[in-house]
């Protein structure tokens, strides 16, 4: 008996080390559809081993919890946020079409990837350390640099003296409020419409873009 289960919970010892990447990135990738769709209270392991095309067991010996399978995904989202929006910092682009790319691929994400502001948003309801503190304190994300860049511009004339945290705040709210507030503006605002909401989403950058521009241009 023991050695069924072992058989059955644990992966084939004769997999090569690619054949368990392939495995390990299919849960991963069937995970994220999922939690993406139901969120992280209503997937289901077995929802994910079905997709992923592999036994529930074996699921659960890669991730013994769905906690833990969850906290990968959001790892590896908020890993590609971080190193997109890094990348935007130290690119060559002036300080308007570093805000540009800066809102269009955080609302890239976030559109994406629903579950991020919603689980970040319950994870720092929680007391103590909480996943999601840790996850972004340990990513190479720093918003930092980007207050500096706006203050150097600031200092140089170019745009006008706002608070750099308010401005940074402002372009994060602006994109995430459509994202978590979609069940209620999507039924109040767009009749339920959901092909019409999806298509604002898609045209929110430029507007959110345009007031974060009116509000730091200097008229001449």
């Amino acid at each position: 008996m023991t050695k069924w289960l072992n058989r059955l919970i644990k992966p084939n010892t004769q997999m090569s080390e690619k054949e368990k990447i392939n495995t390990e990135e299919k849960i991963l990738q069937a995970a994220e559809e999922i939690f993406v769709k139901d969120g992280h209270s209503g997937a289901r392991m077995q929802q994910i081993a079905d997709k992923a095309g592999i036994n529930k067991s074996l699921l659960h010996y890669y991730y013994r919890s769905k906690d833990k399978l969850f906290s990968t995904v959001f790892k590896f989202i908020f890993s590609k946020l971080a190193s997109d929006i890094m990348n935007i910092f130290d690119s060559e682009e002036d300080i308007f079409g570093k805000l540009e790319k800066f809102i269009e691929n955080y609302l890239r994400i976030l559109m994406k990837n629903p579950i991020i502001p919603m689980f970040i948003l319950n994870e720092l309801n929680k007391k103590g350390n909480n996943l999601a503190t840790i996850i972004i304190k340990g990513s190479n994300i720093n918003l930092n640099k980007f207050e500096e860049i706006i203050q150097k511009e600031i200092d140089a004339g170019n745009i006008k003296n706002i608070n750099p945290k308010s401005l940074i705040i402002n372009i994060l709210a602006l994109c995430v409020f459509p994202i978590i507030g979609r069940p209620l503006t999507e039924e109040i605002v767009f009749n339920g419409d959901t092909k019409k909401y999806d298509e604002y989403l898609g045209q929110r950058k430029d507007e959110v873009f345009a007031i974060i521009k009116s509000t730091i241009t200097i008229e001449k």
